[in-house]
């Protein structure tokens, strides 16, 4: 996952890596739980490209949060997710009795659309997470949630890594798009046509909709990783695809989503999406916010 405030930073000390929890965060006055995150983000950043990924020893309280919301997630998924989603979901098989090692994520999502999984200790720079989608690389955490609240989490954790992009990524269409928003951030200099695209990004691949038989479907991964955005999201205000729009709006990470964006179809989101980011840059930039003004 990407830069975005209100996440939890990985900060270096004398110590090694400290992670930064707010005080409203479900696992801050638990040390157990804080000295586990400072594990985790060691062993991710201690990461080398090209090397084998480090192990994460999952503890059984972990696994229990993994087969928690992995059954709890799979039926709403059967209910509200495109077909495009569930299709790459069947055929991807993540297992639901296990976290699964990023590896083994790497080893069933492969085959499928050549995106590998690569450790990282905290949130990604924007340029880095989104430039490694054009080498079909994802950046993911490998920590989970607060075992207090397993259906709950205030930032991306391997379950919004995996179960929400991974089974996205498993679907050839949504793979091309993320492809062209890693060459995109290759064209794109200035900091303010990147945040433009982030939160393009975060309006479709994480939060967007589309229209089938009527009704919105979820296909994205914040509102599928989430229990409860996927109980709400339909009562959103839904409103057409308007990237100029979707670039210039802000969003609170807090709260259920009240604004989300629907294509007419899957085809037409592809088409769309595709056509967008491959030919996003400076320029493009500016006539969009351009529009907006």
């Amino acid at each position: 996952m990407a830069t975005a405030s209100g996440y939890s930073p990985v900060i270096e000390s004398g110590d090694g890596l400290r992670v930064e929890l707010d005080r409203d965060h479900p696992g801050f006055a638990d040390p157990r739980y804080r000295a586990r995150r400072d594990e985790i983000a060691s062993i991710s950043a201690g990461h080398l490209p090209d090397r084998p990924i480090a192990r994460v020893d999952y503890s059984e309280t972990e696994h229990g949060v993994w087969r928690i919301v992995s059954s709890e997630l799979a039926p709403k998924h059967s209910r509200y997710a495109c077909r495009a989603f569930n299709l790459a979901r069947e055929a991807l098989c993540l297992p639901g009795d296990h976290v699964p090692q990023l590896d083994e994520v790497s080893d069933l999502l492969e085959p499928l659309t050549g995106f590998r999984y690569q450790p990282v200790a905290g949130l990604a720079p924007l340029r880095e997470f989104y430039g490694a989608f054009a080498d079909r690389r994802f950046f993911s955490t490998q920590y989970l949630r607060h075992h207090s609240v397993p259906l709950y989490t205030p930032e991306p954790d391997i379950i919004h890594e995996v179960i929400g992009h991974a089974n996205q990524l498993a679907d050839d269409g949504f793979a091309r798009i993320c492809e062209e928003v890693g060459k995109a951030v290759a064209r794109t200099e200035s900091a303010e046509a990147l945040a433009f695209m982030s939160r393009v990004f975060w309006f479709t691949l994480e939060f967007g909709v589309v229209l089938e038989d009527g009704e919105p479907k979820a296909y994205g991964a914040g509102i599928l990783s989430s229990f409860g955005e996927l109980d709400v999201f339909q009562a959103a205000e839904i409103r057409p695809l308007d990237f100029a729009e979707m670039g210039s709006m802000e969003y609170d990470i807090t709260h259920y989503q009240p604004v989300l964006y629907a294509a007419g179809s899957f085809p037409e989101l592809v088409d769309e999406l595709t056509g967008f980011y491959s030919t996003y840059d400076d320029e493009a930039h500016e006539r969009l916010a351009f529009a907006v003004k």
